[in-house]
């Protein structure tokens, strides 16, 4: 026997009677909260841009940014459970910036400078205000370091996310000159490693801080504990910093710079060794740099071992330049002109790894 299914006999979205809705999924929401950071969104828009919101894929020219005949760099990250800390603050739009920053010091470390950003964000049930928050976060991040927000996915997935969690994950796309390329090979022993500061957790040890600080030390987000300056939710949902700006220019001149490592998941001991060529490590000194207070309350209140705590967090080592010993205060004379507090921390050595002093 055959069975015949009768069509609604009204199925626009959004209206009484919707079965996706019913079904925990409302499009007209979707949609509305794109529709709320359209404006923000179309700010980002470089000359390169050759489309418009809503096509099925963004369209983007090189040449029209000079980057004609360059390298493509391409790097895809997430936030993690920050956005633990951005429902508990119902505050949203750090989290936006976040993701953007992370990208383009990713592909920074190679020498590349960012063309566009696409964005996926995916929550259980889609509340249009917080979402028009990310958004208009990711959309300032974007015009701040004149790259395009081309395009990005919203989804709302019913059972996949408790209601009020949601997640973000980002993708960016850069270019670099070929001869421009920092892949490591140029590392010699006896190269001076400079720190850049980081702004707090970046985006890195949420789980690990919000079980030191919420489940073992009762803390709530409001609190404001002896030594920090914000609030614990403040200082969690700190931006994580974009190093562009100070870096970039150094790279573009033959300043001597044979490196560089964004100190994210991993630390010191996982992502330094990443652009070190076999058979040479790494001394660092961490009295070299200083390091929010965020950091201690986490350590000494979870009673986190040294090594665990430079592997877990960037214990304010945000950004790290390798540089010839000879061009170091070249180098550090020109990112403290740009307002870095630049610190040499630490040298090349002959060895495996990193070895903290």
């Amino acid at each position: 026997m055959s069975r015949r299914f009768c069509a609604p006999k009204r199925y626009a979205v959004g209206m009484n009677g919707s079965r996706y809705q019913a079904a925990g999924v409302d499009i007209d929401a979707k949609y509305a909260s794109v529709r709320a950071a359209r404006e923000a969104i179309r700010r980002t828009f470089t000359p390169g841009v050759l489309s418009d919101i809503g096509a099925f894929g963004g369209l983007f020219d090189p040449a029209r940014v000079g980057a004609a005949g360059q390298v493509l760099v391409a790097s895809t990250d997430g936030v993690g459970t920050k956005v633990k800390i951005a429902s508990a603050m119902q505050r949203y739009d750090t989290v936006g910036h976040c993701i953007v920053n992370h990208s383009i010091n990713d592909i920074l470390v190679q020498g590349a400078r960012p063309l566009f950003f696409l964005d996926y964000i995916g929550t259980g049930k889609l509340d249009p205000t917080v979402v028009a928050q990310i958004l208009e976060g990711l959309a300032d991040a974007c015009e701040a370091a004149g790259i395009a927000l081309l395009g990005g996915e919203t989804a709302e997935m019913p059972g996949m996310y408790p209601d009020g969690d949601f997640e973000i994950v980002g993708t960016i796309v850069g270019c670099v000159a070929q001869d421009r390329i920092l892949d490591g090979s140029r590392v010699c022993e006896g190269d001076a490693v400079i720190s850049l500061p980081s702004s707090g957790l970046h985006t890195n040890g949420y789980s690990l801080a919000r079980k030191v600080l919420f489940d073992e030390m009762r803390l709530e987000p409001e609190a404001r504990p002896d030594g920090l300056d914000s609030t614990v939710g403040e200082a969690l949902l700190a931006i994580h910093r974009s190093y562009f700006d100070a870096v970039h220019p150094l790279l573009e001149q033959d300043h001597g710079v044979h490196a560089c490592a964004h100190i994210t998941g991993g630390g010191l001991y996982d992502n330094l060794p990443r652009v070190l060529p076999e058979g040479l490590g790494a001394v660092i000194d961490p009295a070299a740099v200083t390091r929010p207070k965020i950091f201690d309350l986490i350590v000494e209140g979870g009673g986190v071992s040294r090594e665990e705590a430079y592997r877990v967090f960037n214990m304010g080592f945000g950004f790290l330049l390798v540089v010839d010993a000879a061009q170091r205060d070249t180098v550090l004379a020109a990112l403290r002109a740009h307002g870095e507090d630049a610190r040499v921390c630490g040298s090349i050595v002959r060895g495996k790894g990193v070895e903290l002093a």
